[in-house]
């Protein structure tokens, strides 16, 4: 009897068995289908004010990054948001979508926060009250001095093949870069069915940057290199749908939704070469 009753449990439990493997499979069977019907799903409350703008930088001999990113190298771009390195020689490829000047103005380093202490869009008159000191700064009366920053909101090429928003911010010796780069945008013209030219929207075109190094009196540093014209966006796979978030993140950030956050190492000048690029 106990035999039968052991053997009546093994089966019973042999069955049990038979049904959570198939509960398992059944759980293990998502398809991008079902994905797809939750798009957005658990993100409801998630928006601009709540995310980070990631920002695209270049590495310079003294960044903490090199020794808290495997693999980081001084010349390196880096997204400071999703982490990911770029090689100085094969750069980054990154449609243009909205351009923005600001002055942002700051104590020299170790006389106070290491936040800025005002940041003045492109309509203030802040500079006129500047006076340039022997270290080509753009010095306030009271001692503060004002960075001139170009700050272009760019979509990624990311290696995966989706895009992702970022900002680039062009200040003190590379400001000659980003001068070009918007003169170049500026005299970009495509033409239509009718052959016609019209002006082409800044996100028409795809363009890489590299980095190279830079000096002058002061010292060494890694600069931008470019931009080059690399494709125009027609000829991207998805070409669609990345037009699309082009024209979002254009409209988002003409709308003020997408801020800059300035950092004190990267707007100051110190006695460190390579580290901050000199003015």
């Amino acid at each position: 009897m106990r035999k039968t009753k052991k053997t009546k449990s093994t089966k019973k439990l042999s069955t049990g068995k038979a049904v959570e493997t198939k509960k398992s499979s059944e759980v293990a069977a998502v398809t991008l289908s079902s994905l797809e019907a939750l798009s957005g799903r658990g993100l409801q409350n998630v928006s601009t004010d709540t995310m980070a703008t990631p920002r695209i930088k270049i590495l310079m001999q003294l960044s903490p990054e090199l020794e808290e990113i495997e693999g980081a190298k001084a010349g390196m771009i880096y997204n400071t948001v999703t982490q990911e390195l770029f090689k100085s020689d094969e750069g980054i490829k990154i449609i243009p979508c909205y351009f923005q000047l600001q002055y942002v103005e700051w104590t020299d380093r170790g006389q106070g926060s290491s936040a800025p202490i005002n940041v003045y869009d492109a309509s203030s008159d802040i500079l006129m009250k500047t006076k340039r000191d022997e270290q080509n700064k753009d010095r306030l009366e009271g001692g503060n001095y004002i960075d001139t920053c170009h700050n272009h909101f760019v979509l990624v090429m990311e290696k995966s093949g989706v895009p992702s928003p970022a900002v680039i911010t062009f200040k003190s010796t590379q400001l000659k870069h980003s001068k070009r780069w918007n003169t170049m945008m500026k005299r970009q013209f495509l033409k239509n069915a009718n052959g016609t030219l019209f002006a082409a929207p800044s996100f028409a075109h795809v363009y890489k940057w590299s980095t190279m190094k830079e000096s002058n009196d002061k010292g060494t540093w890694y600069g931008w290199n470019g931009p080059i014209k690399d494709a125009v966006i027609t000829e991207l796979d998805n070409s669609s749908e990345i037009l699309q978030m082009a024209k979002d993140f254009e409209e988002s950030c003409r709308k003020g939704e997408r801020n800059v956050s300035y950092e004190e190492s990267e707007t100051s000048n110190t006695n460190k070469l390579d580290e901050n690029i000199p003015f």
